[in-house]
């Protein structure tokens, strides 16, 4: 043992005596053993950071945004009944800022009400409503992800300008959207893309990043990779699909 340890223990010892440790004397610089307890600690509060803080919001999607598939065989022998299996869930992941600016362009000029379905940490709200899109809110589940999204816009002062609303997107009306900001999976895609068809006015935009609609063709494209997004005009993609139900009918 060192002899600063020994002197420390005894009694009687006060700081600042002759052969106190230099990590106890105020100002006094840290060693070896002070460094590594700090890092210690420091990597334990980050941790805890994460854990209680940031990690749910990079859970998986929730059980309500997933899309269940097709009734499969029962996996059990001699059961015939059908089991209904639900969508892999995809993890949540931040727009990157090359996504946000290509999202954004291709709503460049528009007007009108703007929506994020599954709006994650609100940085495409916040943008958009920078870019003049009013009002701008984000539909979302996660209560961690919506802080975080409500504390981004307070630091940006736009506090009771954006709304950020805990909703489930299946079950809000979208009739008086005019800009409809989707990130989803591609699984998701289908059935949403019946539900924008049957609520959004024919004045609307659809743009959807990292994954296209696969049965609609897009307006206009931007960017390649991950980073590409594609917009749908309603009023041509309700055509689209008008002249394919005609020709599957002849």
């Amino acid at each position: 043992m060192e002899p600063g340890w020994d002197l420390a223990l005894e009694p009687g010892w006060e700081p600042g005596e002759p052969g106190e440790p230099s990590w106890a004397r105020p100002g006094g610089a840290l060693g070896g053993r002070g460094l590594l307890a700090l890092a210690v600690a420091s990597g334990a509060a980050v941790w805890a950071t994460w854990a209680v803080l940031l990690m749910p919001g990079f859970r998986r999607v929730p059980l309500r945004l997933q899309v269940p598939r097709p009734p499969e065989p029962c996996p059990r022998p001699r059961c015939a009944a059908p089991v209904t299996r639900c969508a892999p869930q995809v993890p949540y992941q931040p727009s990157s800022p090359r996504q946000v600016a290509n999202t954004l362009a291709l709503l460049r000029g528009r007007a009108g009400k703007t929506v994020d379905l599954g709006s994650g940490d609100g940085r495409l709200v916040l943008e958009a409503y920078k870019q003049g899109l009013r009002p701008a809110l984000g539909y979302e589940l996660n209560p961690w992800l919506l802080c975080l999204a409500n504390y981004r816009a307070w630091k940006a002062g736009y506090h009771g300008k954006i709304s950020f609303l805990k909703k489930d997107l299946w079950k809000v009306n979208l009739s008086d959207c005019h800009n409809v900001i989707v990130f989803l999976a591609p699984s998701v895609k289908p059935p949403l893309a019946s539900k924008l068809l049957a609520e959004l006015p024919d004045e609307a935009r659809v743009v959807a990043g990292r994954y296209p609609f696969p049965s609609w063709s897009p307006s206009s494209t931007l960017g390649q990779g991950l980073d590409q997004v594609w917009a749908y005009d309603i009023k041509d993609v309700r055509r689209e699909v008008q002249g394919s139900a005609q020709e599957s009918r002849v």
